[in-house]
């Protein structure tokens, strides 16, 4: 039993999993969300991450254990298909009526963003288009946040951009370490197509974009920290980036990008004005 629950723990993706159930919960409490309601949303956005991580396991576990990915649980045959085709179901009824608990504008929103991931799942990974599901559903969580509010509203336009160009980074610098894998098997995404020093370029240039947004475009006026922040991004990506190109499938590549998204998740739960 012990090693079943690990076994899925590790096979839901458990970094961008928590990654963004973490930050839908923190913007949704510095919008205005009451303590019980960033508990619900916390509760429904957990649910649907979980379910997209658990059906990327179970729908690519063949190919996983094709190319030997001792890093994939489902692959490996730690845990049954049977099993995480339970674990799915369950998660994504949670999912849904957990949604609806926050609110019906809220739920359609989720809706939407959690069949982005599913979509990417399914196929749209192993096409051009391989970066639209990341844009729309990371740049749906600001309205998440907003819709969870006594008054639900929708999130700035700014704030709705500047996600999506965060969630089109994370996506081009996540596939960067399995291109190889992925190329053996027939996936060709955005990433496939632009390379790998051309996925590593456009990502840097989407987090400068993300930045600039955050910092220029919330309305408020500017912060110290907002300028020492757009400052430091921008250094970083003009510093490291020509380094990094020599070699950009690297797990240090990936978490140099991350970091940098990190400050602006930061930038973006601060904003003024609660993402107005």
């Amino acid at each position: 039993m012990t090693t079943t629950a690990t076994s899925l723990a590790a096979s839901c993706h458990p970094g961008p999993c928590v990654a963004v159930t973490v930050f839908t919960t923190v913007l949704s409490a510095v919008a205005g969300a009451s303590p019980a309601m960033c508990v619900l949303v916390t509760a429904a956005v957990l649910a649907g991450q979980l379910s997209i991580g658990w059906s990327n396991d179970r729908i690519d576990a063949r190919r996983d254990a094709q190319v030997g990915r001792t890093d994939k649980p489902v692959a490996r045959g730690d845990v049954s298909i049977r099993t995480t085709d339970v674990a799915v179901s369950i998660s994504l009824a949670a999912m849904v009526g957990l949604s609806f608990g926050v609110g019906w504008r809220f739920a359609l929103v989720h809706l939407a963003a959690v069949g982005c991931g599913w979509a990417y799942n399914v196929g749209v990974k192993a096409t051009l288009m391989s970066w639209l599901p990341y844009a729309v559903a990371f740049g749906a969580l600001p309205v998440l946040a907003t819709l969870a509010q006594p008054t639900p509203r929708v999130a700035g336009w700014w704030a709705i951009i500047g996600a999506g160009c965060l969630g089109v980074a994370a996506h081009l610098a996540n596939v960067l370490p399995d291109l190889d894998d992925d190329a053996q098997t027939g996936v060709r995404g955005l990433p496939h197509r632009l390379g790998a020093r051309g996925s590593l370029a456009v990502a840097a240039a989407l987090l400068g974009a993300a930045t600039a947004l955050i910092t220029l475009a919330a309305p408020g006026g500017r912060r110290p920290f907002d300028v020492v922040a757009l400052a430091v991004v921008i250094a970083v990506i003009a510093l490291a980036l020509p380094g990094r190109l020599r070699r950009p499938a690297t797990s240090s590549t990936f978490i140099a990008i991350m970091a940098m998204a990190a400050v602006d998740l930061v930038l973006l739960a601060t904003a003024k004005n609660h993402l107005r």
